[in-house]
């Protein structure tokens, strides 16, 4: 229902009409859209609720991540298992219960700091609208915009709350979130804007009739800020892994229940070896060591300021193979100084220029950088310069103008190129540029600019008056960044809206290669034709790009198989950054391209950039390293089941034995291998990969070690505790094989870790508290001997496996490339 027919608020309806009335009943007091509300009126509308605020969901509630962290399916199974093993055997063989309290405790402390951290972080990134209250400009959270606020619109700016238009100038609105339609639409007085929309050109104000949930567009920002552990390759490849393991659990569960409660030796017995069996097929540390490694990305890139706004983005970072660089606001630095004024006209005067490009400044209410320093160099005239019409800067026109009172024409500024196309003006311009310079060209025309300021380059016939030149300064960090992603081997695309020359010398500057070679896209073939995607994937630098163009660039990458970041800060930049698999803005950017991108740099430092990429590799590769360590335990522990099951043996382990392999060769260890550095561009394939070397390294520990168990039964004098000990050494030592095998390649920190572990397996058996508690028991020392060559065949079989898979790895890796090259645009 719509909050302004509440029953309550109809005694106010009278004064809310009088102050600002509907676009509908006829002409707006002009006073009154100027003030805006009172500080009264405001403080009626919130204590009302009708204000923007609706709740948060930029991050999980603590309540939400507690239960994402506890209640699952296999902390059910886990957790009853643990309370029936605390009522029928000893504390030693409930252990594994402990493990998993402490660990969805570290899951729920890490998820808890991502949510502070990305909460704080979203907080310094949100745009402030500005309102007009008691005549004043001033900018407020969306959150607080109250129904009847006057909010003004300028270029860049996201429109936050549904309203008419009440004041236009030249605005143009791109209502391309909403409808798909990224042509801007033009908004007059009256006409209605939605949230989710972003002005594009010119400015205006618009009157808040919708608001808080009652927009069109209340849960796009909430949706696109939400904390978010879903919808990634990565996740979804252990979910499906995990759906398999549950096919596998179940008949194997049974089968250990009733073969082990049948011949174990008494009930309490049976239950412990059935719940030793069925224990360690569950990989419950893989879900939340994959939540932690998520959680802490989010701490690591928000430590950098660097919002993520959209989680799987740090998994999306890791499989990027080529960025494209928007020149202005990346490369360069936003800000700008006027560097030289060069007449063309023979009767054009500096002087004459200058009060000109003054006057073309004063109507700018929110100037871009461009402006800005032209309004530095150039004040406003003494004289007055009354405009008439004003044509707002367009990106896909690519120059702005207005037609003056009292004789003095129609001025326009832009690109040469565009406004001096095929004359000395724009050859000149692009001599000039080829230094690095920003060239713009202001011109004259004998045509008024049309009311609707939908006026064509060709019907104003500009004629150019003199060239205006800008300096840009390079950015000093932009050389080792693009260093660093040409030694990942990640291609770079510089895309600009600046001269094709201009914006090759400066990317030349910083030693990119190709830059050499700047292609000018007003010559590029239409569309998505093979050829537009041949010239976009052989060349680096593109200038005259328009907004389209540069969506259909990403596009055109995206469907011959690349990975495609698009980084930018301008209105210009948001088609690009919303098709892009991740957009990345800048902090100081249009709030439009903040709100599409998947992640914002708030520092605005571009050497930001090799650390976001090198986190979302990190998260993605040691997961899909440490998955093997927790997918070979369940395999190996499925065929232990099985074996035992058909040969109606008891099985050779209690739940206290898992619980101490468990902890010393995948537990501990994946904790530390989580989070190392890992520089690995992540690849898609994820499930195949993991399984192809974890299922037959499983099958290959099971054999071992119920092979181990088999030959110490036949030795004379065996015991149950003697042959578990000889099973036991026997798949400790595999299983720190397979931990030898992930953790490659090897520094200090992984030798000292893996030899912990086998230093602290070895103080255990060694220690006669250790013996006791465990229940092991050490047989002849040929038995030992036995069980430690048993583990060397398997680690032999291991290492050919390891290899065997790496090289399909490889080859799969390389048939991939192959393809992707060879492969037309989609």
């Amino acid at each position: 229902m719509d909050r302004r027919g509440d029953p309550g608020d109809r005694g106010r309806a009278a004064d809310r009409l009088g102050a600002l009335p509907p676009p509908t009943a006829g002409p707006q007091p002009v006073t009154l859209v100027q003030s805006g509300l009172t500080g009264a009126q405001v403080a009626e509308r919130v204590a009302a609720g009708r204000t923007n605020r609706v709740p948060t969901r930029s991050s999980r509630s603590l309540g939400a991540i507690v239960r994402a962290n506890v209640l699952t399916w296999f902390n059910g199974l886990i957790g009853s298992l643990f309370v029936i093993m605390l009522i029928v055997g000893p504390i030693q063989d409930a252990l594994f219960g402990f493990v998993i309290i402490f660990n969805s405790l570290i899951g729920i402390v890490q998820e808890w700091r991502a949510k502070r951290t990305l909460d704080s972080l979203a907080i310094v990134g949100e745009a402030r609208p500005r309102v007009r209250r008691d005549g004043a400009e001033v900018q407020v959270r969306t959150g607080d915009i109250v129904l009847d606020d006057v909010i003004l619109l300028g270029p860049g700016e996201k429109i936050p709350v549904d309203g008419a238009v009440l004041e236009s100038t030249a605005l143009e609105v791109d209502e391309s979130l909403l409808t798909g339609e990224s042509d801007p639409v033009r908004k007059d007085v009256g006409d209605e804007a939605l949230s989710g929309s972003f002005v594009v050109a010119g400015q205006g104000a618009m009157r808040a009739e919708r608001v808080g949930a009652d927009a069109h567009a209340a849960q796009l920002a909430a949706e696109a800020q939400e904390f978010t552990l879903v919808r990634s390759e990565l996740r979804d490849g252990i979910a499906q892994i995990i759906k398999y393991l549950t096919y596998l659990l179940v008949p194997a569960g049974i089968l250990q229940i009733i073969v082990q409660t049948a011949i174990a030796g008494g009930l309490r017995n049976g239950i412990s070896r059935t719940v030793a069996g069925i224990v360690p097929m569950v990989p419950e540390g893989l879900v939340l060591l994959t939540s932690v490694a998520f959680a802490v990305g989010v701490v690591r890139l928000g430590r950098r300021n660097c919002l993520v706004q959209e989680l799987p983005a740090i998994e999306g970072l890791a499989r990027v193979d080529t960025v494209c660089l928007d020149k202005t606001g990346t490369l360069t630095e936003g800000g700008m100084r006027l560097a030289g004024i060069e007449p063309l006209a023979a009767e054009a005067t500096e002087a004459q220029v200058r009060e000109v490009l003054g006057a073309l400044g004063a109507l700018e209410e929110r100037p871009n950088a461009t402006m800005l320093a032209i309004i530095e160099a150039c004040p406003a005239p003494v004289a007055s310069w009354s405009a008439q019409t004003v044509a707002a800067f367009s990106s896909a026109r690519k120059w702005s103008g207005a037609t003056f009172a009292d004789g003095r024409g129609t001025w326009l500024i832009g690109a040469p190129d565009i406004l001096g196309a095929g004359t000395y003006a724009a050859e000149r311009a692009e001599r000039v540029g080829a230094g690095g310079l920003r060239v713009l060209l202001l011109a004259n025309s004998p045509k008024e600019l049309s009311a609707e300021g939908a006026n064509s380059t060709a019907d104003m016939d500009p004629r150019p008056i003199a060239l205006i030149t800008l300096e840009q300064r390079i950015r000093d960090d932009a050389a080792p960044t693009l260093a660093y992603f040409e030694r990942q081997k990640v291609h770079l695309k510089v895309i600009s809206g600046d001269n094709a020359v201009s914006v090759g010398a400066v990317a030349q500057t910083l030693g990119l290669p190709g830059a050499e070679h700047p292609v000018d896209a007003g010559g590029l073939t239409p569309g998505f034709a093979d050829d537009f995607a041949a010239e976009i994937a052989d060349n680096s630098v593109f200038g005259r790009v328009t907004p389209r163009q540069k969506q259909q660039m990403v596009l055109a990458l995206q469907g011959r198989g690349r990975t495609v970041a698009m980084t930018g800060d301008g209105v210009n930049d948001v088609l690009a950054l919303k098709n892009a698999d991740i957009g990345i803005a800048m902090g100081a950017g249009s709030g439009a391209a903040r709100a599409v991108a998947q992640i914002v740099l708030l520092d605005e430092r571009f050497a930001t950039l090799p650390s976001v990429v090198a986190e979302g590799r990190r998260v993605v590769g040691n997961i899909e390293r440490v998955s093997n360590l927790f997918l070979v335990k369940s395999f190996e522990s499925f065929l232990l089941v099985v074996l035992t099951g058909i040969g109606r043996l008891p099985y050779p382990f209690l739940p206290r034995h898992s619980t101490l392999i468990g902890a010393l060769t995948i537990g501990i260890p994946s904790f530390f291998l989580a989070l190392a550095p890992n520089l690995a561009r992540a690849r898609t394939g994820f499930v195949k990969r993991v399984l192809r070397f974890a299922i037959p390294a499983g099958l290959v520990n099971g054999v071992a070690a119920f092979v181990s168990y088999y030959l110490a039964r036949l030795a004379p004098g065996a015991s149950l505790p003697t042959e578990q000990t000889s099973a036991m050494i026997t798949l400790f030592t595999a299983s720190l094989a397979v931990l030898l095998l992930v953790a490659r390649p090897y520094v200090w920190w992984k030798a000292v870790l893996v030899g912990t572990m086998a230093a602290l397996f070895i103080l255990v058996t060694a220690l006669p508290l250790g013996r006791h508690f465990f229940q092991l028991q050490f047989g002849a020392w040929q038995q030992t001997v036995l069980s430690f060559a048993v583990a060397a065949v398997a680690a032999v079989v291991l290492e050919i496996l390891w290899r065997w898979s790496r090289a399909r790895d490889a080859e799969t890796t390389r048939t991939e490339e192959i393809t992707r090259t060879e492969e037309p645009a989609l």
